[in-house]
């Protein structure tokens, strides 16, 4: 379903995001064992509220996705929904998590995101070779990742 717009009764759409959201301070815990959750998580939200997983990669300290999302639902407010959700379906399959990630925060604030419009093919991409790419680093350097917003 390439570039092929999507229709509401009176609306043809076609809006695609690159989504990077991470796990508070980028501990690195989704390659664990909670990938598999996380991933099952996040499909079923994103069925529940129509929106379209293009691709997706579960980094070990963040998370890519590319999603088309109706227009009737904004960015923010699915964002909103999709880490408050997950946070908590996550806390409850896993109770464990709940010592290690105080006040059920398991999602750092904040999120990036970008339209995509014909540059499709290039996110995907991008988004495939994330992996190797973190893989790499990781074999070059054992250093945690520090929290980039820290001391703001």
């Amino acid at each position: 379903m390439a570039n092929k717009a999507k229709s509401l009764a009176h609306t043809k759409w076609m809006c695609k995001y690159h989504i990077v959201f991470t796990p508070k301070y980028r501990r690195k815990i989704i390659y664990n064992q909670y990938r598999s959750s996380l991933i099952e998580i996040i499909q079923l939200l994103c069925k529940y509220k129509g929106v379209e997983i293009i691709e997706g990669h579960m980094m070990p300290d963040h998370v890519h996705i590319l999603v088309s999302i109706p227009p009737k639902i904004s960015v923010s407010s699915f964002m909103g929904y999709l880490k408050g959700k997950s946070a908590l379906m996550i806390f409850d399959k896993h109770a464990n998590l709940k010592y290690k990630f105080g006040n059920r925060h398991f999602w750092a604030e904040g999120y990036y995101v970008s339209t995509v419009g014909l540059n499709e093919a290039t996110i995907k991409k991008y988004i495939q070779n994330q992996e190797k790419h973190d893989k790499a680093i990781d074999k070059l350097s054992v250093k945690e990742y520090e929290d980039p917003f820290k001391g703001y």
